[in-house]
């Protein structure tokens, strides 16, 4: 018997209570939320670390890029290096406090460890890419004296810092009133849908793209371990919205769905102020126009995610993320598997979303 058949009818510890409810459950047996231990489980298997990426040729290859393509990598790794960062804030301090199922803080716990890596993954990306103290020094100033970096943070800022006191808005300790759940789950789907659904995904095409060309292999090889990551704290994210809006149905009403499609198309616009900044005039395969067109194809895959009607009706233009996130097969006779995976169990599926 499984660990999962071993849990499925786990699921009448005080039916009373909902995942959102103030509190803090500490009782794993019997198991209310099955899903989100098995999710957790999953990503254990999923273990990598930073001394694994081998960015030795990068260093070569950043030497062949034009101006403007250095300009791109420059701007790139300077929102790596505050992105992840906001994320894991956001997780310890709104999403861990109110999501109250001890299933689901194990998976968030797992989640923190990943975020973790991924910072320290871009750290190990500034001191290599950026080798100038000074340099490295204003990509950690970012969030301060980049504007379309900044415009970023502050859409961030504004639709999960409401949580934790923001200026102007009083801090919420514990979700009390059906206003507070709104705005916790204002607070989620922003986190999955904008951040880590937009925001990185916007992110990883110019890293595939330049991989499309031969280019800065070891930042693909992470970004692919950094993509399946966040791919699953995504969905995991929705499968806490999915189970709210099934416990609590009032919640999430048609002012919601006008609510979630503003912030869609406000983190949409946000987004493409990134990309004209890296893009500027165009590069060979890569421009604002075509990044547009991505991102709103993106934006409707998420609004769709929450059985919201798509906004755009965009296409994806970039031919090369359509593998995106398919397991790499790897060529041995150039480098090492870069679909590491512990413990593996299970199916990889071929058709998940870009």
């Amino acid at each position: 018997m499984t660990a999962t058949t071993e849990t499925r009818g786990d699921d009448d510890r005080d039916a009373t209570k909902n995942l959102l409810d103030p509190g803090f459950e500490l009782t794993l047996r019997p198991m209310r939320y099955p899903d989100f231990y098995e999710r957790y489980r999953d990503a254990i298997k999923n273990t990598w670390t930073v001394e694994e990426v081998d960015l030795h040729s990068d260093v070569a290859d950043l030497a062949k890029l034009s101006p403007g393509e250095q300009h791109m990598i420059g701007r790139l790794v300077a929102f790596f290096a505050t992105g992840d960062s906001i994320v894991a804030n956001n997780l310890v301090l709104t999403l861990y406090k109110h999501i109250n199922s001890p299933e689901a803080r194990l998976y968030l716990s797992r989640q923190l460890f990943e975020e973790a890596v991924h910072v320290q993954f871009y750290l190990t990306l500034l001191d290599t890419y950026l080798p100038d103290p000074d340099e490295r020094a204003a990509a950690f100033d970012a969030v301060e004296s980049i504007p379309s970096i900044r415009e970023k943070a502050r859409f961030c800022f504004r639709w999960m810092a409401v949580l934790e006191g923001e200026e102007g808005v009083e801090r919420i300790d514990r979700l009390e009133s059906r206003a507070d759940r709104r705005r916790f789950l204002l607070n989620l789907i922003c986190f999955a849908a904008c951040i880590e659904g937009l925001f990185f995904y916007g992110a990883f095409a110019y890293v595939y793209w330049f991989r499309s060309r031969g280019l800065l292999h070891g930042l693909a090889t992470g970004t692919n371990w950094v993509f399946r990551d966040e791919s699953m704290h995504m969905e995991f994210a929705f499968s806490v919205v999915d189970t709210v809006r099934q416990e609590e149905p009032d919640l999430f009403d048609e002012e919601m769905g006008r609510q979630v499609t503003a912030m869609l198309e406000e983190a949409v616009e946000a987004e493409l102020q990134f990309a004209r900044d890296l893009c500027g005039e165009g590069l060979p395969g890569m421009n604002t126009e075509s990044m547009r067109e991505y991102l709103r194809a993106v934006a409707d895959q998420r609004l769709a995610r929450l059985g919201l009607p798509v906004r755009y009706g965009s296409a994806n233009p970039f031919s090369f993320m359509e593998l995106q996130n398919v397991q790499e097969l790897t060529n041995f006779f150039e480098r090492r598997v870069s679909a590491y995976q512990v413990a593996v169990e299970g199916t990889v599926a071929f058709d998940d979303d870009f």
